[in-house]
């Protein structure tokens, strides 16, 4: 049984943070962990971070976008997701096919079931089995993320391109409720992850 956990939310919603802390708590419980993200989480996942994100970087066009994501996602998944999770590691991911729905499909509007199509195609049927998402206002979450340092491009976009994305990830999360777990992210940080941790060690549980 392969253990495959995505972090998803909006800027600012702690992810990183969180996942670090889960990894912890599985370690812990005595599971080879493996963290990652997206885009970034190869060498050449790295250059394109780099382009899709550093404040400088000229926008591409929305459709541009998606691809470039979706190359990220195909390395990643072919270079360590599946590799790790084939030797049985628990694999934890900061964002994955779901922020590219919520980012690409609602927050750039481009049609969703081509940029299902197009990610099932970029991943080759890995998919995560628990998802994490971290919930808190659009306008809390920028906040946050601006106090980290300066504001990368995604960022920098507009309020109502945020409210989109948020959108997009409470509507998947509905309609996937059996494996998208929601969390208030406006929790203090070590009662969040001991809920995290707790909800994430019964579904291990359960899928075995």
């Amino acid at each position: 049984m392969s253990y495959f956990i995505t972090f998803e939310g909006i800027e600012g919603s702690g992810k990183s943070t969180q996942a670090a802390r889960l990894a912890d708590a599985l370690k812990r419980a005595g599971h080879e962990v493996v963290t990652t993200r997206e885009p970034g989480g190869t060498e050449l996942g790295r250059k394109l971070r780099a382009i899709l994100l550093e404040a400088d970087a000229v926008a591409p066009t929305a459709e541009t976008e998606l691809f470039l994501y979706l190359a990220d996602r195909a390395e990643h998944v072919s270079r360590l997701i599946r590799p790790a999770l084939e030797r049985g590691a628990v694999v934890i991911c900061d964002r994955f096919s779901d922020s590219t729905l919520a980012y690409q499909a609602w927050g750039r509007g481009l049609d969703q079931e081509m940029v299902r199509s197009a990610d099932l195609f970029a991943r080759g049927g890995t998919a995560p089995g628990r998802t994490i998402l971290l919930d808190l206002p659009v306008e809390d979450g920028l906040a946050r993320a601006r106090q980290t340092g300066p504001a990368d491009r995604i960022e920098q976009e507009t309020l109502a391109f945020h409210r989109r994305v948020q959108q997009g990830f409470h509507e998947i999360a509905a309609a996937e409720s059996e494996r998208v777990a929601r969390f208030d992210a406006r929790c203090d940080l070590a009662t969040l992850a001991h809920q995290i941790a707790a909800d994430v060690l019964e579904w291990i549980g359960k899928a075995r």
